[in-house]
């Protein structure tokens, strides 16, 4: 008798890796929410990438924030539909598979979460040592731990292999040991950041001026009225309000370095697998639009705190003293190599470097709960492609505690020598410049997939929770994504034509088109060996995958 491909006995057989993924359910949604919380990083990534407003000075860093998270609203309602539609582990890499082809699916997602968070791996380390490394050593003193973190090379390789250790130990303990870490993580944080409100909320811009003088001199090195020096050696060029929209060309342009920080809220939409009510789809709304405009709201008042505690200027002449010492194009900044990290000019109003400990100590879990995130995501990834029989089958076994610890080691491994070539060699580093843009282009093939979704697929369409909201008769899934694909075209242009984002160099799209190719000779090669055993993957990837 003929088998049918709908028939499950031959699905476990000949489709699938196994008849059951092996994964468990081990997060509520409010798991998912603060994993999109700690995904979108208001300390680790916001503070990193609100220094960047300095090379667009024209625009309002303020209006950036408010305008980039309340548009990408329209990102959350695409992922949480497609959540809803299809729950399954592999997030980008299902839907795009089953939606507009499995090749398509495969390369994308390969490069958008497997190949390309390899080289996030540094850029992770980096933010540990500007943000925690060197500020803790400097409040107590200890000059030769902060100068070896400060190096970019020796000091960024070991901070690169911390990081990727740590990340794939908190993993392999399992989802809901994971949860736990990044719960304490959480409220351990927010704690530090309400800690930092009060503190730049009672004092004033003339007592953070004399803190600074004092802990600039006695912690860095910085000579005399650093203050001053700062606003005269890094004034020039910088944005010269905080809450005027300014040009309004210049604020526009502000947004594709805001997304940096701020497109992630859907990080966690890979593990959705292993979320319990994944298919509620007002719950997916709450988990990822929630964190994303919880985000928001404390990024202004955190900016504006800067405003009136910092100063403004000053704030924005220390990102330009950094940055401009960076790149050659400021000297004689007080601070030198240093990061001008808020959270350690803050933890100056302190008394005492007990106090300026604690408070950046609290600040630092905002990093430890987001670690994880360089693998996590990307390891379900590597997985549903092998559970899909694209990659070996071994990439889809899981543990007792459903780790796919061969998928992680896949993500672990690579990511060491990555890291070495990133520290010790300027050419590989700026070749890996283009790293976001890939993973935004993935987003973009996704977001196509859901625009297309009712037509493509209207039996999993209308089966789905989501058909009955509609937005003038259109389905609201294609209305979210098509509004998605607009701020994406738009990052995406000026990505590869601007050269102020340093995203477009000739060598860095060199290298991404290479990986590109690297996934789609895995796949054609994977086609060529499963044809042989008698597998079809056009069948594969016309079937949802087993929970």
């Amino acid at each position: 008798m003929a088998t049918t491909v709908g028939d499950a006995s031959y699905q476990e057989r000949t489709l699938f890796a196994r008849k059951a993924t092996g994964l468990v359910k081990g997060w509520a949604v409010r798991d998912a929410f603060v994993y999109a919380f700690f995904s979108i990083n208001l300390i680790t990534l916001g503070l990193f990438i609100f220094s960047y407003a300095v090379f667009i000075p024209d625009g309002s860093l303020l209006w950036a924030v408010i305008l980039s998270g309340a548009y990408l609203v329209l990102q959350a309602i695409t992922y949480a539909s497609l959540i809803a539609a299809m729950p399954r582990a592999g997030g980008d890499y299902v839907w795009i598979s089953r939606i507009l082809g499995g090749g398509i699916g495969f390369v994308l997602a390969v490069c958008g979460w497997w190949f390309i968070l390899w080289h996030w791996v540094p850029i992770y380390a980096n933010i540990l040592n500007v943000e925690i490394f060197v500020p803790l050593g400097a409040i107590v003193g200890a000059d030769g731990w902060v100068s070896f973190f400060n190096d970019p090379t020796p000091g960024l390789f070991v901070s690169s292999i911390i990081v990727a250790l740590l990340a794939s130990f908190v993993i392999s303990l399992g989802m809901r040991t994971y949860a736990r870490i990044q719960k304490f993580c959480f409220y351990g944080g927010l704690v530090g950041l309400a800690f930092l409100f009060i503190l730049l909320l009672v004092n004033s811009k003339a007592d953070f001026i004399s803190a600074f003088n004092a802990e600039a001199s006695s912690s860095l090195g910085a000579g005399a009225d650093a203050y001053e020096t700062t606003l005269a050696t890094g004034d020039a060029g910088t944005p010269g309000s905080v809450g005027t929209f300014a040009a309004v060309s210049g604020t526009f342009l502000l947004i594709p370095f805001i997304l940096f920080f701020n497109l992630w809220s859907n990080w966690g939409a890979t593990l959705y697998g292993e979320v319990r009510g994944a298919s509620d789809f007002r719950k997916n709304i709450y988990a990822m639009g929630g964190a994303l405009i919880a985000t928001t709201i404390l990024a202004l008042i955190m900016l504006l705190l800067f405003a009136k505690t910092f100063g403004w200027d000053f704030y924005n002449a220390a990102n330009n003293g950094y940055w401009g010492t960076f790149f050659a194009y400021v000297e004689g900044a007080p601070l030198q190599f240093t990061f001008p990290y808020p959270g350690l000019l803050a933890a100056w109003l302190l008394d005492g470097a007990l106090w300026q400990f604690i408070l950046v100590g609290l600040l630092a879990l905002w990093f430890f709960g987001w670690v994880g995130t360089v693998f996590l995501s990307s390891t379900r990834v590597v997985f549903a492609t092998a559970f899909d029989r694209v990659l070996p089958e071994a990439a889809a076994k899981v543990t007792r505690n459903g780790v796919p610890i061969v998928a992680l080691l896949l993500m672990l491994v690579p990511s060491i020598p990555i890291s070495y070539f990133y520290a010790y060699n300027a050419d590989f580093y700026s070749w890996t410049l283009a790293a976001t843009l890939v993973i935004a282009i993935t987003f973009t093939g996704s977001a196509i997939a859901a625009a297309v979704l009712p037509w493509r697929k209207p039996e999993i369409y209308n089966a789905s929770p989501i058909a009955k909201y509609r937005i003038a008769g259109l389905p609201l899934i294609t209305v979210a994504a098509a509004g998605f694909l607009v701020i994406l075209g738009f990052a995406l242009y000026e990505w590869f034509t601007n050269d102020i984002y340093a995203l477009n160099g000739r060598e860095s799209l060199i290298y991404m088109g290479c990986l590109y190719a690297v996934a789609l000779l895995i796949y054609l090669g994977s086609r060529f060996v499963r044809r042989s055993q008698g597998i079809d993957m056009g069948m594969v990837h016309s079937e949802i995958p087993a929970e």
